[in-house]
């Protein structure tokens, strides 16, 4: 997983830039969006081998991959990068069933946000409640932060999986590299060269 401080280093004698949130690009992912009615999910769930969730608004993971539920008959699914004939595989896996299955792979891309801070550095641009109580482990929904559309999912307590258009990627990363600095002292200031590196 490509790892980055926004291209700063912590100075001899202050805390870790990351003590209390960190931000991590994640590696390239296969994402689907899967739409498909009741009748359809056992043999969708037979197909991609991984639980469907039923409940609004929940995660599910099995060997490597997840499936988010964004709406009554709509899953995000992500799994590690896989050779491109992996959806005619899943597609044939479904056929006999009405279901949409569509590979948009290429048009998002994610970060991680990790730390105990993550949740307050998060609303500083999404109006969601994230406390532990209203969006608990496993939660996920579309929501947006700032200007941009987002995906956001609690991967752990202290953990989202944020995904959002490819077009979108510098400018969240910019806008939580900002809000993280209320959290973070004590770091010299970031050269105008520095780029995100979903830029």
């Amino acid at each position: 997983m490509l790892e980055s401080t926004g291209g700063r280093q912590a100075l001899p004698g202050t805390t870790s830039l990351d003590a209390a949130v960190s931000l991590r690009t994640l590696p390239p992912s296969t994402r689907f969006v899967l739409r498909c009615r009741p009748a359809a999910v056992e043999k969708a769930e037979a197909a991609f081998a991984l639980a469907l969730p039923q409940a609004l608004c929940r995660a599910t993971t099995a060997g490597g991959r997840a499936a988010l539920w964004l709406g009554p008959d709509e899953w995000l699914i992500l799994a590690p990068e896989a050779d491109p004939s992996e959806m005619a595989r899943r597609d044939a896996a479904l056929a006999g069933v009405p279901h949409s299955l569509v590979d948009i792979s290429h048009a998002l891309t994610g970060l991680k946000i990790e730390g105990p801070q993550a949740a307050a550095v998060l609303n500083h641009g999404c109006p969601l409640d994230l406390s532990d109580v209203a969006f608990p482990v496993d939660m996920c929904t579309r929501s947006i932060l700032g200007k941009a559309q987002i995906v956001l999912w609690r991967t752990t307590e202290d953990a989202f999986r944020v995904e959002m258009a490819r077009s979108f990627g510098a400018y969240v990363w910019s806008f939580l590299e900002e809000a993280r600095r209320e959290y973070n002292v004590g770091f010299p200031a970031r050269g105008r060269g520095d780029r995100s590196p979903l830029g």
